[in-house]
């Protein structure tokens, strides 16, 4: 039986020498391989409370919504700055070469409400913690984090080291 690591093209020295890309679209691009990446990030959540399921931008959407759908859960999305149309909240995080920011609709997290972040791969964790962070200041809780992939090299564990974490493949390198 094949497993996620198996559908995951991997790309030698991108974008630069000595890096291994992880490369998602063609776990999507394989109806089996995708069916799979879905299966297994929700058997992560068994008993686990939510209320909701939020992504981040792009591909936390592309594993977190399919997850809300069968969790019966509403999807909140966390996007670029100036991406949504209502008010909101940003968060502004460090990335290896400058800064970006994350934002969610004011009214997307109820106080009291478990939530459940949702992302293709950590690598250093900075995007999530910011989405965490975002998530707490409306008072919500952040019940668990998940990954389909993880660069453990990159140690974006650190970042998240107050939260349940979990991801699907664990690469050791970067």
């Amino acid at each position: 039986m094949k497993k996620v690591e198996d559908y995951v093209r991997s790309i030698p020295d991108f974008p630069e020498e000595g890096i291994i890309f992880r490369d998602v679209t063609s776990v999507l691009q394989d109806a089996d391989g995708l069916q799979l990446a879905i299966d297994e990030l929700k058997a992560r959540l068994e008993g686990v409370e939510c209320d909701v399921i939020a992504g981040t931008e792009s591909r936390g959407f592309i594993f977190g919504m399919p997850l809300a759908y069968l969790l019966k859960k509403p999807f909140v999305l966390v996007r670029k700055a100036g991406k949504l149309p209502c008010e909101t909240i940003s968060k502004t995080y460090d990335l290896e070469y400058g800064t970006a920011t994350i934002e969610i609709h004011k009214d997307a997290i109820q106080p009291g409400q478990k939530v459940v972040l949702i992302d293709d791969l950590i690598a250093t964790g900075g995007t999530i913690k910011a989405a965490a962070e975002l998530v707490e200041e409306l008072g919500g809780e952040v019940v668990k984090i998940l990954f389909l992939m993880e660069l453990a090299g990159l140690e974006g564990r650190k970042a998240l080291e107050n939260y349940d974490v979990d991801s699907v493949v664990v690469y050791e390198g970067k």
